[in-house]
């Protein structure tokens, strides 16, 4: 999900540079035995998605070496580094045996040859039944699964319920609704943003081009091509924009906003709805504990009702082409996607897991900030393009450089061509 680039794959994997890793234990990637002279399995976690795993760490190795007998060793990658050293750790062979891996790289890593097909175990294990669609769709390429989900989060709608409640107001339910509430604020609350359209926070766009029936690239005969210029696709580049340029929900600074910049507005009290992941509600409160009784939130709504698509992002375990413990290695992504641990560290990422049946008791509870994203999650989620070079265009901030454009002053239609052209380009090349 996270999407940092400084080189493409062939010319990282061509240097094949040898790789120094560091991690929590202090030593290098790469498949190893321990001092008894049993097997140890390297993991790759990118640092920070949990602010404190040691004790989800501890209960980790201990429970691989319950099941398998073999030691864990577990290494944190910074995500700003991790694109780059995993390439590296292909063309070397130094690497880890299974990495944590954002959903829109492993395509990416899956057609340069760097990652393990693992579709017959997925349906061997019955777990490729149970993965939440989207999320399988992340690690698929050419018809092939190169990765297991494990762990995931969706946007939806953050509101200041008490807002709300002070003008009557109801939790729109399509398109249309959405707009007169931004309306309504707008007259009923003048000092607040009604929804603030982010110039640089693709996710709260994209869903918009979806639920209006467009796609952000297509494939045809094995060759991608973008459509953000369709019909379809400016339609709801048109609605979403149009909440800022017509209905005023926004705000001239908020061209440049990303999405933390939009959370922020929110806990400072400038807004009073807002596009947000799964895991914001816990940062809001704790920014503002009062906003604990007063804040909710829904699925984004869908132009005619329902729930929109939006864009679910996460990570998925995949195993290394170079590791010598490919057995061993898939019994460890079996156990950190099918256990009581894929719950626990959804639970401390703020995050949700990436099975349905994990999955459908946040869905069913009753807490008002978890059941609306758990819901969209699973029943609207919906992943990016399976392409190679998607994570090169979400890296050249293609998308919010056409959110730019069309709020300084750029027609949609001008704006939708510039960006389908550059994402067919991008997407072509790879």
């Amino acid at each position: 999900m996270r999407l940092i680039r400084t080189a493409g794959v062939a010319a990282l994997a061509a240097s094949a540079l040898v790789l120094t890793a560091c991690g929590n234990d202090g030593s290098s990637g790469g498949s190893s035995s321990d001092s008894k002279g049993g097997k140890t399995l390297t993991w790759w976690v990118m640092k920070g998605t949990n602010p404190d795993a040691s004790t989800f760490y501890a209960a980790a190795k201990k429970e691989f070496k319950k099941r398998t007998g073999a030691s864990l060793k577990i290494q944190e990658i910074q995500w700003a580094d991790a694109h780059d050293r995993l390439v590296r750790a292909f063309a070397s062979g130094d690497g880890p045996d299974v990495s944590e891996i954002g959903t829109t790289w492993t395509p990416e890593f899956a057609a340069a040859g760097g990652l393990t097909d693992v579709t017959a175990k997925l349906d061997k294990s019955g777990l490729g039944k149970d993965l939440v669609p989207a999320l399988k769709a992340s690690a698929t390429y050419n018809g092939k699964q190169y990765g297991v989900g494990w762990y995931a989060g969706v946007r939806s709608i953050i509101y200041r319920k008490d807002v709300f409640e002070k003008h009557k107001l109801s939790v729109p339910k399509n398109w249309d609704e959405l707009e007169q509430t931004v309306k309504t604020l707008k007259k009923e609350e003048p000092k607040l943003m009604p929804l603030p359209v982010a110039g640089d926070a693709a996710y709260a766009t994209i869903p918009f081009v979806w639920g209006a029936g467009g796609e952000l690239a297509t494939e045809q005969g094995g060759k991608w091509t973008g459509t953000i210029d369709s019909k379809e696709s400016k339609a709801g580049l048109d609605f979403y924009t149009g909440l800022a340029l017509k209905d005023k929900s926004s705000s001239v600074g908020a061209t440049t906003w990303r999405e933390t910049d939009v959370l922020d507005s929110f806990v400072k009290g400038k807004s009073a709805m807002v596009i947000q992941g799964n895991w914001t509600p816990k940062t809001a409160i704790a920014g503002d504990p009062s906003l604990k009784e007063k804040i909710g939130a829904f699925p984004i709504p869908g132009k005619d009702g329902g729930i929109n698509p939006a864009v679910l992002g996460g990570s998925n375990l995949a195993i290394l082409k170079t590791s010598k413990n490919q057995d061993l290695a898939w019994q460890f992504v079996n156990m950190m996607t099918t256990s009581q641990l894929a719950k626990d560290w959804a639970d401390q990422a703020g995050y949700f897991p990436s099975t349905n049946s994990a999955l459908k008791p946040f869905a069913e509870s009753t807490d008002p900030l978890v059941k609306p994203f758990a819901e969209t999650m699973l029943k609207a989620g919906k992943t990016p393009p399976s392409a190679p070079g998607w994570g090169t265009v979400e890296g050249n901030k293609t998308i919010p450089q056409m959110v730019q454009s069309i709020l300084t002053g750029t027609s949609v239609d001008t704006a939708a061509k510039t960006a389908s052209d550059s994402v067919t380009k991008t997407l072509q090349e790879k």
